[in-house]
């Protein structure tokens, strides 16, 4: 071991392994852009997908209100080994929450069985995290540590394996919710145009998703469902509402206030849709601005720590040669 270790740490091993690694992170740069896939027909197949759903779970709805007469809910039925652990442990009321469901759904993940999975991976991440950690200790790297101090580290891996579905969820947040906030004012310009030239909100909210997909495609995907949900909700008021919630985004929820006082009060949304499309492409303005602003301290850093080194040492380089091999002679 200590042999690798010396060998490892030699300047000539260390410099080709920074030099692999720089050229694996080059060519992986350049690659992405090629491999990436083209996840727009499958969101808007989800889409389709969820309209139907959404149109058979009214239809169901209406006719049990009609042989019933009451409102009855209607409860998806799902299977499987994930479905059946966490209703025997009764996992949703321990770990799940009105804010469980509302990021999983502004996350992307609306399905029902998205909450068992969810909550199957919170129970059996902690378990594996554990597992994992002490064989890395114990066997791996043979920690000359005592017992207590090995398990205590094997337990926080366990904790954070616990919290760990909740990092993905809220980063899938983040990533969808800086799609739509980038994409949010071109989609109110074109809703503007289609609104004004005389399409009803429905045939606007189609062709924006349309457009804008290639852009957003969580955005096209959001208007697709507020379509839907648009054809086939008794109230209008509640598809806005779902944008907003789905969402999560304040300029998202001043638009849906808008339209929901549009279709309460009958005014025009061609003027509110003007007004809040120019406030949104001022916020995202103002953000750019501000990661411009913060960008110089954020160099900071690496400039002390890459560019200053490297400087000195052209600067320095040639006098301190010239100095060595006066001193040698």
């Amino acid at each position: 071991m200590l042999s690798l270790a010396y060998t490892i740490l030699e300047p000539a091993t260390m410099l080709a392994i920074l030099s692999a690694v720089a050229v694996f992170a080059t060519i992986i740069t350049v690659a992405m852009p090629v491999l990436q896939r083209d996840e727009l027909s499958s969101r808007m197949k989800t889409a389709a997908l969820e309209r139907d759903k959404i149109r058979a779970r009214e239809r169901a709805r209406l006719a049990a209100e009609q042989k019933n007469n009451t409102r009855g809910s209607l409860k998806q039925d799902t299977s499987g080994f994930m479905h059946d652990l966490v209703e025997r442990l009764n996992l949703r009321k321990a770990l799940a929450d009105e804010n469980t469901f509302s990021n999983l759904k502004m996350a992307g993940y609306r399905k029902q069985s998205h909450i068992y999975v969810f909550l199957f991976f919170r129970l059996v991440l902690p378990f594996i995290m554990f597992l994992a950690a002490l064989f890395y200790i114990f066997v791996v790297i043979d920690m000359q540590r005592p017992v207590m101090v090995k398990l205590t580290i094997s337990l926080f891996v366990a904790y954070a394996g616990f919290y760990a579905p909740n990092l993905f969820v809220k980063n899938q947040i983040s990533k969808r919710q800086l799609s739509i906030r980038r994409a949010w004012p071109d989609a109110l310009d074109l809703l503007l145009i289609c609104v004004e030239s005389g399409m009803s909100l429905e045939a606007a909210f189609k062709k924006v998703a349309m457009e804008i997909g290639v852009q957003s495609p969580p955005l096209a995907e959001e208007l697709v469902l507020t379509n839907a949900e648009l054809s086939y909700l008794q109230e209008r008021r509640a598809a806005f509402e779902n944008l907003a919630q789905r969402t999560g985004l304040d300029g998202v929820k001043a638009v849906s206030m808008a339209l929901i006082q549009a279709e309460r009060y009958g005014t025009p949304i061609a003027h509110a849709l003007r007004v809040l499309a120019q406030e949104n492409r001022d916020m995202r303005m103002s953000e750019a601005e501000k990661k411009a602003a913060a960008l110089p301290p954020k160099l900071t850093v690496p400039m002390i720590i890459f560019f200053l080194p490297v400087l000195f040492a052209v600067i320095m380089g040639p006098a301190m040669i010239q100095i060595f091999t006066r001193t040698n002679l």
